[in-house]
């Protein structure tokens, strides 16, 4: 397992052959070999270097000598492989993206990775690659693929050395996705591990308490933002941005007491966040809202002016000030600082709005019009309707007046037009001028410095989209309306207004004296590729060109990200400078602002966007054009490029949380909080330093995966074309792999089920047996963006995207989730049917192997990856299959040994089994409302609130779009309280139809009231229902009649039984081998999923309602984890009600049916669904293990597949496998191969652990087991630990036996010195299980 990098013993070894073959050879002409060469001293240093070193490798001051050296390999590097016309072996590729990514030279990082990837089929196998991959990535804000190419890595060598780094990242990225859990999770992994990080621990634990802060926790926010003021010597930085956050907390939460108290801790904490950095411009602005909330007037303009001065202006700020202006009755003042807010934000529906409701109260409609029209246009803008009202209101009044009444009125306030042309207090334009010169001279001075982020060398603070476009204020330069060169009004003609005020195109800017055009970078290339032989005047004229060009970069028109620079001292350390809180950068909430004089309303604060992304921006400006979430930049979807999107200069964009918390797809991730602008959680609790060195980043989709004739573009990583074209492959190159070949050789759904299961083949997941049929899984081209970067020359110029630019050059991300590769199971070094003697000879041959002691698949598989959807899609007319249905009529058709093998059977994803109640004389009445009250009255049940929808639809919760985000809240009661609420909720449906009936009386159009009400019914408001789920039956004593009447059914669905696997766990899980209770009213929805491990489940619809399934065969849960992927949901542990039209346009079958009562639905293993009750009913629920090749295979796939999503696993198949083992007599071939492999395995690396731990003098003690203790999980990452628990000193002395995974208590204690190991089982008790475990001869066999 290579998870510490490529050897470079390979690449200096060819390097000293290929220059010897090639020194007679060379002409004269040719660069000179000093300069192309490495010392042995070199290669010996740069054998260390990797990506690894990421972020702790200084490339400036003191690490000169280290960015010189890995100069000159990439250029020795790229010298060959063009000598070699790039037939050299892949692992020059691998070390030459580790240089360039270390050089922060992304696009040539990319190229290269990509063509290791295309060229080394066990790529997966190679951790440092992985992470170097998952790092430009990230960098790229592709964040769907950073994840799988992180979690890859955790997956192959869970030990590996930069995993803090890697958690760290993680939870950033779940965080922008939305998926809290996920982002909590890494961020706690990251924080208990001891290693080095570029975090300290302080600022991971801010991570963690804005996090809470972002679900709206806002207790545990608080209590985790005072817990951290409360640390030893913490930093300035830090001890400012935990202040300024907890004052806009309380600011903005109403739950943290009345307005007065809320606004005196606000202002508290807020002024001593200033004594900690008395430069916080983001700061001074908080302090003057919370001033003008309580009506000190003078105090919040001085701080308004305070945050002027500190800061870059923004447009928040000016709009604070007009309304502040407004509520004193001074118009005049009031209009200037609203147009200085639209000046500098031209998409600021806020100011405009604000700007509306002043022309409106000083009569002047015609200039309110105008306003409210510019607010409409503005994607930021979220109550268009209501405005829209506004606007024929106003147009009605002009209609009505008499004419030329408007002209004869003297105007209060000069018209918008005349109003953008005033000229800007004198007092403005000195400060403006005079910052804005300091800046240029900084950004003269430090170009090329660090840039100032927590995690180093990657900005984590452009966690913002790729921006398609840059609004004027960005390209005009200095953003201050000062210095703005104020070109035409916003109103003059309506077509043109908006292009002028929110450019949809950079081209429509004004080209300045500095500006290249696509002929003079063209002509900049080639002089720059042949720099070494220009004339004088050649070389003249190439630095008046990269004069212009370092302009352009400054003025922020064609940058990447990493060219940020460092604000700060570039002597300190980037992260801690980085957190001091002067944020200019304010991410606008998505605000109403109609009124002015009302604006302090305290919002829902849905969380500051990221932290370290909120890092970003001076002009962190939402304007709120349509944006896609980042993780969608690789996904595929349809975007329209170039027209319709205009992310912001920084910040995440893409999600709007709603009121109720759930996102939308199309807008920012900053919340809708209050009607005034940046009534938000801080999201810009963001750092010092980027205020005007907000860099973009192009985003354009290379081709739709649905469009097969596309090609996968490539990127250029060298000035010299030739060494480009060789390192991103050739349409020649075996295979078709390169990364420039077309990649539409493979049909999207050309795989069959056969090769589409997770990691292997279903024959031989873990079966020796034979190899697995050769897959050709989907290599498709996803929507990436466009690196625009000096680097790859990707420029949008004169208004042309990339894709129409002379100089265009695209690049694709490799989808390292879908190579085609062979699943061929490969030879393993010791076979499954050795002796356990004979394995633990073998054993000691062995060295560590790079996987954790849990993984159960073979070493050599690669991760686990969704199968693709099966080929040949299916006709549309089959994708409503009727539902296998057995009708039972007595007690013997119930246990006809057929209808078991038709349940199990794999190509019948569910059966219902109608009639089983009375063919077996059931009682359901034990388990109906009224029993189950005089039986247990005070039982807890878990209550989900939902709304009610059709079965068939998922509406958001304003009714307007359909969305797969399924939310409810969890609360607790009993069935006494349920009990009545079901009864309540029966009574109120009756006198709704008694309502109806009446109504349908009194109307004699009873259609267009059945219209009108099924229109409300679809589009909402939605009631609100409570579904009781999760009630737990498992207490014999309590429920010991009920579990007594589910002895009748036949043995295969019967909650105990030898041939049920969950029955040889040894102990219980709840809900799986015990029952479940689900108590429902009409719409109580149980959202898609899949069984815990892919396990068979059993459902018993009590009665008397009915209810509706919907099910989709196990084949095509990939598809579905695509959709939720997109849907920013995560498969396994988010709440998703699936689009029916989606999946139909997928080509996914769908089975739906109803469950009447007494009916039973088998769901078979891995099968996908999702149920909604039609009537007023209670459920029974439990799972069942057949013993099957199948069962076992799905079982497995899922806890290896749990383990790279860091899911746990409820079942724990080790331990089970064991008990298996000695438990039961296995007949079939195929489930007997796969069980003894995973003991096989797992006996190898108990033995392996064992020995290295010995070794190491740490010191075994027995512990033994107890006859129902449960399976062990480690307390930390959640898998699975079997025999060897790690448990600290101090829980050992207690008995508290906390325990740990083995990488995690090396993480925590890299000596163990801090924890005892204890052993459960005995080596010689762990052979003997082995050893007779055999193949069971068949009965057919043995009769």
């Amino acid at each position: 397992m290579k998870s510490c990098g490529i050897s470079l013993a390979t690449a200096a070894a060819a390097f000293g052959d290929e220059e010897k073959k090639m020194a007679a050879g060379k002409e004269s002409g040719e660069s000179k070999e000093g300069s192309s060469s490495l010392t042995a001293e070199e290669r010996e240093a740069l054998g260390g270097l990797d990506s690894r070193l990421f972020g702790f490798v200084r490339l400036h001051e003191d690490g000169a000598r280290t960015k010189t050296l890995l100069g000159k390999a990439v250029r020795c590097y790229e010298s060959l492989i063009l000598k070699a016309e790039g037939k050299v072996e892949s692992d020059f590729f691998c070390q030459l993206g580790h240089f360039n990514l270390l050089l922060e030279d992304y696009p040539k990082a990319l190229s290269a990775y990509q063509r290791y990837y295309s060229l080394q089929t066990d790529y997966w196998k190679n951790a440092a690659f992985l992470y170097g991959l998952g790092l430009v990535y990230f960098y790229y804000n592709a964040f769907h693929w950073a994840i799988k190419a992180f979690q890859e890595v955790l997956y192959v060598d869970p030990s590996f050395c930069r995993a803090k780094e890697i958690h760290l990242r993680l939870g950033l990225m779940f965080k922008v996705n939305t998926d809290y859990e996920s982002s909590l999770k890494h961020f706690q992994l990251a924080l208990i591990d001891c290693n080095p990080c570029t975090l300290s621990s302080v600022e991971i634990q801010f991570h963690i308490a804005h996090l809470y802060e972002t679900q709206r926790k806002y207790h545990s926010a608080k209590e985790a933002y005072e817990q951290l003021l409360q640390t030893e010597n913490l930093p300035a930085q830090v001890k400012a941005i935990v202040l300024q956050q907890l004052g806009w907390m309380h600011h903005n939460v109403d739950l943290l007491g009345d307005k007065a108290t809320k606004e005196s801790y606000a202002i508290q904490y807020l002024q001593r966040s200033l004594e900690a950095d008395p430069n916080s411009g983001q700061s001074w602005y908080f302090l003057g809202r919370c001033y003008s909330s309580i009506g000190k007037v003078q105090d919040a303009f001085i701080s308004y002016r305070q945050s002027i001065d500190k800061s870059e202006a923004s447009a928040d700020t000016w709009c604070s000030i007009g309304v502040l202006y407004q509520q004193q009755n001074q118009p005049m003042d009031a209009l200037q600082a609203y147009i200085c807010a639209v000046q500098l934000d031209h998409g600021h529906a806020a100011a405009w709005m604000d700007l509306g409701t002043l022309y409106e109260s000083c009569n002047q409609p015609q200039d309110a019009i105008k306003c409210y029209l510019n607010a409409t246009r503005s994607k930021s803008c979220n109550n268009s309707s209501t405005l829209a009202g506004r606007i024929k209101f106003l147009q009605a009044q002009l209609c009505n007046l008499p004419q030329g009444s408007l002209q004869n009125k003297t105007k209060l306030l000069p018209s918008i037009e005349e109003a953008w042309s005033l000229p800007i207090p004198a007092e403005l334009t000195s400060r403006q001028g005079a910052m804005n010169t300091a800046q240029q001279a900084y950004k003269a001075h430090h170009s090329n410095t660090e840039p100032v982020l927590g995690l180093s060398q990657i900005p984590l603070s452009q966690q913002s989209l790729p921006v398609h476009m840059i609004t004027s204020s960005q390209v005009d330069g200095p953003s201050s309306p000062a210095k703005k060169k104020r070109t035409s009004s916003p109103t003059k003609n309506s077509s043109e207004n908006w292009n002028r005020t929110v450019p949809l195109i950079p081209g429509q800017q004004q080209v300045h004296s500095w500006y290249l055009t696509p002929q003079k970078l063209q002509h900049l290339e080639q002089l720059r590729a042949n720099r070494d032989n220009l004339n004088a005047a050649q070389k003249l004229i190439l630095e008046q060109l990269e004069s212009q060009f370092v302009l352009m970069q400054q003025q922020n028109i064609l940058t990447l990200p990493h060219n940020c620079t460092n604000l700060t001292s570039s002597t300190e350390e980037p992260w801690r400078k980085q957190l001091s809180n002067s944020t200019q950068g304010l991410h606008k909430g998505q605000s109403s602002h109609l009124a002015g004089p009302n604006d302090e309303q305290p919002p829902l604060s849905a969380g500051p966007a990221q932290y370290l992304q909120a890092a970003s921006t001076a002009i962190q400006k939402q304007t709120g054009l349509q944006t896609l979430p980042s993780n969608s930049v690789t996904q595929g979807a349809a975007l329209n490029h170039l027209s319709s999107h205009i992310p912001t200069s920084g910040g995440q964009q893409g999600i709007t949380f709603t009121k109720e918390g759930k996102p939308s797809g199309n807008r920012s991730l900053v919340p809708e909080t209050s009607r005034h602008v940046g009534d938000k959680p801080n999201g810009s609790a963001s750092l010092k330093g980027l205020s005007n060195h907000v860099q973009q980043l192009m985003a354009e989709p290379v081709c739709s995966p649905n469009h097969g004739d596309s090609t996968s573009p490539n990127v250029q990583i060298s000035d010299n074309p030739q060494v480009s074209a060789l390192l991103v492959g050739k349409p020649s190159d075996s295979g078709g792999s390169g990364a420039c070949d077309k990649v539409n050789n493979f049909h999207p759904t050309i795989c069959t089920k056969t090769n589409n299961s997770v990691a292997s083949s279903p024959s031989s997941i873990i079966s020796t047996a034979t190899p697995s049929p050769k897959s050709t899984e989907q290599t498709a081209t996803h929507s990436v963006p466009s690196l625009n970067s000096p680097h790859s020359r990707l420029h949008t110029l004169n208004g042309e995207g990339p894709e129409n630019s002379p100089s265009s050059i695209k690049t694709d991300l490799p989808i390292i989730s879908q190579k085609s590769r062979s699943h061929i199971i490969p030879s393993m070094s010791v076979s499954i049917y050795s002796s356990s003697s004979e394995v633990l000879k073998a054993c000691r041959n062995l060295g560590k192997n790079g996987l954790s002691n849990s993984h159960i698949l073979l070493e050599k598989c690669p991760p686990p990856r969704p199968p693709t959807s099966p080929y040949p899609p299916l006709p549309k007319d089959k994708l409503n299959p009727p539902t296998p249905s057995i009708y039972l009529e007595n007690k013997r058709d119930a246990f006809f040994p057929p209808l078991h093998q038709f349940c199990t059977n794999p190509k019948n994803p569910v059966t219902v089994i109608r009639g089983l109640a009375g063919a077996l004389k059931l009682d359901l009445g034990l388990f109906s409302t009224k029993t189950l009250v005089e039986a247990n009255n005070e039982h807890t049940v878990e209550v989900r609130t939902q709304l009610l929808q059709p079965a068939d639809e998922n509406w958001d919760p304003t009714g307007t779009k359909k969305i797969w985000r399924c939310e409810s809240n969890r609360s607790h009661t009993t069935i006494a309280k349920y009990a009545q609420y079901q009864a309540s909720s029966f009574q109120e449906s009756l006198r709704e139809e008694n309502e109806k009936r009446t109504q349908h009386k009194e109307y004699s159009d009873t259609e267009s009231v059945s219209s009108d009400s099924s229109g409300r019914r679809r589009k909402g408001p939605f009631k609100t229902i409570k579904f009781g789920t999760n009630i737990d039956l498992s207490d014999d004593k309590k429920w010991k009649l009920q579990l007594h009447e589910l002895t009748k059914l036949p043995a295969f669905v019967r909650v105990v039984s030898a041939g049920n696997l969950l029955s040889h766990l040894g102990h219980t899980v709840l809900g799986m081998n015990t029952v479940q209770l689900y108590m429902k009213v009409p719409g109580s929805r149980t959202p898609g999923h899949q069984e815990n491990n892919n396990f068979c489940s059993v459902n018993i619809n009590i009665g008397p309602g009915d209810c509706e399934w919907f099910v989709v065969p196990e084949d095509y849960w990939g598809v579905l984890n695509d959709f939720c992927e997109k849907n920013n949901l995560n498969f396994l542990m988010s709440s998703w009600w699936p689009n029916l039209e989606d999946l139909y346009e997928a080509n996914v079958p769908v089975y739906r049916f109803i469950q009447r009562p007494g009916d039973l639905v088998w769901i078979n293993a891995g099968t996908v669904h999702w149920v909604q009750a039609v009537g007023w009913c209670n459920n029974i629920a439990w799972n069942v293990g057949p013993l099957t090749a199948c069962q076992y295979k799905l079982a497995v796939e899922r806890y290896e597949w749990n383990k790279l999503q860091s899911v746990k696993s409820v079942v724990p198949m080790v331990h089970l496998s064991w008990n298996m083992a000695r438990n039961i007599k296995v007949s079939d071939p195929r489930l007997f191969e796969m069980i003894k492999y995973c003991l096989l395995k797992i006996l190898k690396q108990c033995q392996t652990l064992r020995e290295a731990l010995i070794t190491a003098g740490k010191e075994i003690i027995w512990h033994g087991r107890t006859n129902d203790e449960p399976a062990h999980y480690c307390s930390i990452c959640e898998v699975e630990v079997f025999d060897l628990l790690f448990v600290t000193n101090e829980s050992n002395s207690q008995k508290t036996y906390i325990v740990h995974c083995q990488d995690c208590a090396r993480k925590t204690s890299g000596t163990l010195d801090n924890f005892v190991v204890l052993e459960q089982y005995k080596m010689e008790d762990l052979i003997q299980v082995y050893d007779q475990f055999t193949l069971a001869p068949s009965l057919s066999s043995s009769s």
